[in-house]
């Protein structure tokens, strides 16, 4: 629920403001436009990565051996913040527009940017996290320099636990509030910029709950996989943004648990 004391926020069109209308409109597509370009400078930096891997600076992101530099860790971190950043941010964007009126209508859309800069963070968050899990299977020898796991067992794992969390009640939760925008605004309101910004970590909290297992299969496809990423991708979006969501999520689940299932039996005979 919003904050005591704090003014909840007017939704709809019955509270019209000097933003509303036409000038409404051109600032929401210039927003969408701005997350879409952020978006896609994001995806350009992959596809560099992906066809010009001899290059210094991308082979910084392919260390032969777990014996990383500094060096390898900055571009290894910066490379998973830029992916998460491409993935996630289309699939946040009716949030983020959403979010981005009801600010309009209060006359406080400088609100939005902390909002985003919040969302980012929490993946900016996740991308260490990934850095050091990286780090950890190349120790052990489970994924190569490409970051593709080189273990049937560990790929079966990981595609069966991110179909059985389909179905798990905090992958519900964190979806259904990810898919209603209106809903999360009136529970999670709070005002002024540094509300905006609580806003938008606790939102991120809910996607990375809502995708984290779907994450982690990047280390299936491979970190330089154009297709898996854009797969992965797509399914996020769909999930989260198609009339249909929650049935996507557990067809979803029921495709990978199957894949997870035929992996472990090809192990077993």
């Amino acid at each position: 629920m919003a904050s005591p004391g704090s003014q909840a926020p007017v939704i709809g069109g019955t509270a019209a403001a000097p933003s509303a209308g036409w000038p409404l409109v051109v600032r929401q597509r210039r927003a969408a436009a701005w997350l879409l370009v952020l978006a896609g400078a994001g995806w350009v930096a992959l596809a560099w990565l992906a066809f010009d891997m001899a290059h210094p600076l991308a082979q910084l992101t392919m260390p032969a051996s777990a014996d990383w530099s500094s060096a390898n860790l900055l571009a290894i971190a910066t490379m998973w913040g830029v992916m998460m950043a491409a993935m996630m941010l289309p699939s946040a964007l009716p949030m983020v527009l959403t979010f981005r009126e009801v600010c309009a209508r209060q006359h406080e859309t400088s609100r939005a940017a902390s909002f985003v800069a919040a969302y980012l963070a929490v993946w900016l968050g996740f991308s260490l996290l990934a850095t050091a899990l990286q780090w950890g299977l190349q120790a052990a020898d489970l994924v190569d320099p490409m970051i593709v796991s080189t273990s049937a067992a560990l790929n079966a794992a990981l595609l069966v636990i991110a179909g059985v969390y389909q179905f798990s009640p905090l992958k519900k939760v964190c979806l259904a509030r990810c898919r209603t925008p209106f809903g999360f605004l009136l529970g999670e309101w709070r005002p002024g910029v540094r509300g905006g910004f609580v806003m938008g970590l606790r939102h991120g909290l809910f996607c990375l709950g809502c995708c984290w297992a779907l994450m982690a299969l990047l280390f299936v496809g491979g970190v330089m996989n154009l297709a898996w990423i854009a797969a992965l991708t797509l399914a996020v979006s769909a999930e989260k943004i198609a009339p249909q969501g929650a049935i996507v999520a557990r067809i979803l689940g029921t495709l990978l648990i199957a894949a997870g299932a035929l992996k472990l039996l090809m192990l077993s005979t």
